[in-house]
């Protein structure tokens, strides 16, 4: 199952547009190097917003290549990375990191051996874009906020290295209440479709109006949560403990919770980070298709519910 409107996977053009389905180049002179991309990377996505537990930055690829095709995914799988091969990407971006912990070995005997012999052969650069690009501005909650109708949004903890705006998760109001039940079917209205769909926890006929949202595993924030006064938070990989422990430290209620797919959930960012990122190069004149993969790379295929 492929993500809704698989039309995004197009060209971020000077005037930011991600979703056109047909890649065009987004500059006019000619292809930057790998180097000289990454330059452009750090202007939006800085390393330093990364959190220190984390690994960002390039993981294979020569600084002096010329890159010509982008791709953006969330996950550097070996569907994903086979992907950005066969249409001939010279640098594939993802979200998640391919080697998020130590590794002593990269022989093709495993998944993740394999994937880096393949980049490596194929000549695909990977790099890994993760919290930093949850934390910058336009960031992955930035986006899920925004598509949400989030009004006078701020981060529900600020970036230790950043600016007052930069930061893991976001808050902000609807500009109008709504029952907990339309909330939760607007988040299943912006989301590519996946087999776990959305579950929500709370008083169906609630009104609701301060959200806080976290792209991504978010039960860490729930302290930060409650204390913005959030009405609701949406967030990804709700665990039994800590989702039966908000319930219970609940006030009225509130926060109630809208668990989505991990990779639901971030993948909103794709065609904004290309559209970003396509505007930075045109901007230096450089000449680069950009593509947001058509992949799917959530692990869950179907669902069984009650009725």
């Amino acid at each position: 199952m492929e993500p809704v409107d698989t039309d995004v996977s197009g060209q971020a053009d000077h005037d930011g547009d991600a979703s056109s389905g047909t890649p065009a180049a987004a500059g006019s002179a000619d292809a930057p190097t790998l180097a000289e991309l990454l330059l452009a990377v750090e202007e939006l996505w800085p390393e330093s917003l990364a959190e220190n537990w984390d690994e960002v930055g390039l993981v294979a690829g020569h600084p002096s290549a010329p890159v010509t095709k982008v791709m953006f995914a969330v996950d550097p799988t070996l569907e994903v990375i086979e992907e950005a091969v066969e249409w001939g990407a010279e640098l594939l971006i993802t979200h998640h990191p391919l080697l998020l912990k130590g590794v002593t070995s990269v022989a093709a005997t495993s998944a993740k051996g394999r994937a880096v012999h393949r980049l490596i052969e194929s000549g695909t650069a990977l790099l890994t874009v993760h919290t930093n690009g949850d934390s910058a501005v336009g960031g992955v909650s930035d986006v899920l906020a925004d598509a949400l109708g989030l009004q006078d949004v701020a981060p529900l903890t600020v970036a230790a290295n950043g600016l007052p705006e930069e930061g893991i998760g976001r808050v902000g109001d609807l500009a109008d209440a709504m029952s907990l039940g339309d909330f939760a079917a607007r988040v299943f209205g912006i989301l590519p479709s996946v087999a776990g769909g959305v579950r929500v926890s709370g008083d169906k006929d609630g009104l609701v109006r301060r959200i806080a949202v976290c792209g991504g595993a978010g039960d860490s924030l729930f302290n930060e949560v409650r204390a913005s006064n959030a009405d609701v938070y949406v967030t990804a990989d709700l665990r039994h403990h800590p989702a039966s422990e908000a319930r219970e430290a609940a006030a009225n209620g509130r926060p109630y919770l809208v668990d989505v797919s991990h990779f639901a959930s971030e993948w909103l960012w794709l065609p904004a980070a290309a559209a970003a990122l396509g505007n930075v190069l045109a901007d230096q004149g450089h000449d680069v298709e950009i593509l947001v993969s058509t992949t799917n790379s959530d692990p869950w295929d179907f669902i069984l519910t009650p009725g």
